[in-house]
C-alpha cells in the first residue's frame, strides 16, 4: 500500500472549491459596479453589456498574444456558439427580471440554477450526484429561500424571469463543463469573449447605443477587467472538479453580493439573511470536506 502526503493545494476539490469562490468574489465586485452604472450613473444596461465584454476581450488580448492564433483552434465551434447564446440570453431574462424584481429575491430565485445543473449533468454528462451532492445543494437553496422568502405576498409572476435565466445560464455552464474535456480554459473563455461581443453590440444597436465617458468609462474598464478575471476562474472551477461538486459553492454569491452591497450602497435585507448565509456556508464546507476524505482514500488505496 502506497502511501501520498495529502495538502489542500493538492486536493481537486480544494483548488475546485477556492476557483469557484474567487469567480464568486470578482462578480460580486462586477455587481457592485454594474449597479452603480445603472442606478446612479442611469447608463444603458444593453450598452453596458457591450463594453464590459468588449473591454473584457480587450483585457484577454495579452492572453491571446501569448497562446497565440492557436488559443482559438477548436472542433467544437457550434459547441461554443450554443454555449455563448444560451450564456446571453440568460442576461436579458435577468436584466428584464431586475426591472421589477427586487435584486436580493433575484439573486435567490437564480440560485435554483445547481438544481438545472445537477439535473442536466446526470442526464447529459453522465455524472454521478450522490445523496450527499444532492443534500448540500438542497441545504443550499433553503438557506437562500429563507432570506428572502419568495413565497410571500411580494412574489409576482416576474419571478419567474431570474428562474429563466437560473435554467439558460444551468444549460450554459454544462456545456462549459462538456467543452472542458476537449478544450483548455483559456480557449472556452477566449471564445466566450468573442463571441459576446458581437451579440451585445446588436442588443446595444436595438436599444440605443450609448458612448461612456468620465466615470462610465472608468467603471465600463473596471467591469471588463473583472469580467474576465470571473470567468476565467468559473472555467478554471469547471476544469478542475465535478460540476455537481462545485455547483454549491456558487452559492456563495449571495452573502458575497449582500456584504459588497452593504458596504457600497448601505443597505442589506433583514430577517433571516445570516442563518440562511449560514446554511449556505455549511453545505458548501461540508460538500468539500466530503470530497477531500474521498480523495485522501484512493490516494492511499
Amino acid at each position: 500500500m502506497s502511501q501520498s502526503y495529502f495538502t489542500p493545494l493538492r486536493s481537486r476539490a480544494v483548488m475546485g472549491a477556492a476557483y469557484m469562490v474567487l469567480a464568486g468574489v470578482s462578480f460580486a465586485f462586477l455587481n457592485v459596479v454594474t449597479q452603480w452604472l445603472a442606478m446612479k450613473l442611469a447608463f444603458p444596461s444593453a450598452s453596458t453589456a457591450f463594453w464590459q465584454y468588449g473591454f473584457a476581450l480587450v483585457f484577454s488580448l495579452p492572453l491571446l498574444r501569448k497562446l497565440g492564433i492557436a488559443a482559438l483552434k477548436t472542433r467544437f465551434p457550434m459547441r461554443h456558439v450554443l454555449r455563448v447564446l444560451l450564456a446571453a440570453l440568460g442576461v436579458q431574462a435577468w436584466i428584464s427580471g431586475l426591472a421589477s424584481v427586487p435584486i436580493w429575491q433575484a439573486i435567490a430565485l437564480v440560485m435554483t440554477s445547481p438544481f438545472f445543473i445537477i439535473l442536466g449533468a446526470r442526464l447529459f454528462l453522465r455524472e454521478k450526484v450522490g445523496a450527499r451532492r444532492w443534500l448540500a445543494t438542497a441545504v443550499g437553496f433553503c438557506g437562500a429561500m429563507l432570506i428572502l422568502e419568495p413565497w410571500s405576498e411580494s412574489f409576482t409572476l416576474a419571478a419567474l424571469l431570474p428562474i429563466l435565466s437560473a435554467v439558460l445560464w444551468g444549460a450554459s455552464s454544462l456545456m462549459m463543463k462538456n467543452l472542458t474535456a476537449f478544450e483548455r480554459p483559456e480557449t472556452i473563455t477566449i471564445w466566450l469573449l468573442v463571441l459576446l461581443t458581437p451579440i451585445n453590440a446588436g442588443l446595444a444597436g436595438v436599444s440605443g447605443f450609448a458612448v461612456p465617458d468620465g466615470l462610465s468609462l472608468i467603471l465600463l474598464i473596471l467591469a471588463g477587467l473583472l469580467t474576465a478575471i470571473g470567468q476565467y476562474w468559473l472555467t478554471l472551477a469547471y476544469d478542475t472538479a465535478d460540476a455537481t461538486y462545485v455547483q454549491p459553492f456558487d452559492d456563495l454569491k449571495l452573502p458575497l453580493n449582500v456584504i459588497a452591497g452593504w458596504a457600497v450602497f448601505g443597505y442589506a435585507p433583514s430577517g433571516m439573511l445570516w442563518f440562511g448565509a449560514l446554511l449556505i456556508l455549511s453545505a458548501s464546507l461540508y460538500l468539500m470536506t466530503n470530497e477531500m476524505r474521498q480523495e485522501r482514500k484512493e490516494a492511499i488505496a
